[in-house]
C-alpha cells in the first residue's frame, strides 16, 4: 500500500509535546512526508481580531519532512493538496496539533479532493477544548470511517 503522511501543525505556536514530535518524525522517515505550518495573515484569516490569538510569525514544522506548505487558517493550501494528489498514495496518514479543528479541517480538504484521509490518532493531540483528541478522532471516524487503532496498522 502507498502511503503518505500529512503532519498538520507540529509548530513552536502549539507547543506539542516532545515525545509526539518525536515519534511522528520517526514515523515520517519511513514513508513520503508533507508538513504544514500555520502562519498569522491578519487580512487572510482574522484569528486575532476574532479569538484573540495568532499563530507565531516565523514559526516552523518541529518535524522535519519533505516538504513544508505555509498557510494562513485552518486548511491545508490547494498547493499541498494538490502535491498530494500528485504523489498518488492509497490513503494520507493525518497526525497532529488540533485533531477537533486544524486536523479536521485537513481530512474534509483531503476527502474532498479524492484521497482517503486515516487519522493516527496516537500521535495527533486535541484543542484545548479537548486536548486528548477523542472528540476529533470521533468526528473524524464520523465523516471519514478511516481512524488506525495503534501502530500495527500502519502497515509497514
Amino acid at each position: 500500500m502507498k502511503q503518505v503522511l500529512y503532519i498538520v501543525d507540529v509548530q513552536p505556536s502549539f507547543n506539542p509535546p516532545g515525545k509526539l514530535v518525536e515519534d511522528i518524525a520517526s514515523l515520517a522517515r519511513h514513508m513520503p512526508s508533507v508538513a504544514s505550518v500555520e502562519r498569522h495573515d491578519e487580512s487572510i484569516t482574522p484569528f486575532e481580531r476574532q479569538l484573540g490569538w495568532k499563530p507565531g510569525p516565523s514559526d516552523t514544522s518541529l518535524v522535519p519532512a519533505d516538504r513544508v506548505f505555509i498557510k494562513y487558517g485552518y486548511a491545508p493550501t490547494r498547493e499541498a493538496v494538490d502535491y498530494l494528489l500528485s504523489l498518488t498514495p492509497d490513503r494520507v496518514l493525518v497526525c497532529g496539533i488540533q485533531a477537533d479543528t486544524c486536523v479536521l479541517a485537513a481530512g474534509f480538504a483531503l476527502f474532498d479532493a479524492g484521497l482517503h484521509p486515516t487519522l493516527i490518532p496516537w500521535l495527533t493531540v486535541g484543542s484545548s477544548l479537548d486536548r486528548s483528541g477523542a472528540l476529533g478522532a470521533r468526528l473524524w471516524k464520523h465523516h471519514f470511517g478511516a481512524v488506525l487503532e495503534g501502530p500495527d496498522d500502519l502497515g509497514l
